[in-house]
């Protein structure tokens, strides 16, 4: 037997298959410092590794807390300003449309 599934949630409302419509207030909040959270931690992360080969390669000095100040911090607010507005337009969106 032969099944078909239909494919109802790829409209306007879906970008690459997750659902970008009907975020509450909360979840918005969430995803926004979600994706701070991740984005700051990841950057530094790789800031860190970054620092380590700089400073095992040409003998510097550099101290590791710099890629939390300088790489870290900017990257995560950077992503927080971005994502702020974007999930707040979704969820007036999701608002007006009912």
């Amino acid at each position: 037997m032969t099944q078909t599934v239909k494919n109802e949630g790829n409209g306007a409302g879906s970008a690459r298959g997750l659902p970008l419509k009907g975020f509450g207030l909360l979840t918005s909040l969430l995803l926004a410092f979600a994706s701070a959270f991740f984005t700051f931690f990841a950057s530094t992360a790789v800031a860190i590794f970054s620092l380590l080969g700089w400073n095992l390669i040409g003998h510097h000095a550099v101290n590791y807390a710099n890629s939390y100040l300088w790489v870290g911090l900017p990257a995560g607010l950077l992503v927080l300003a971005v994502a702020l507005p974007v999930f707040a337009v979704l969820w007036v969106r999701a608002k007006i449309r009912g």
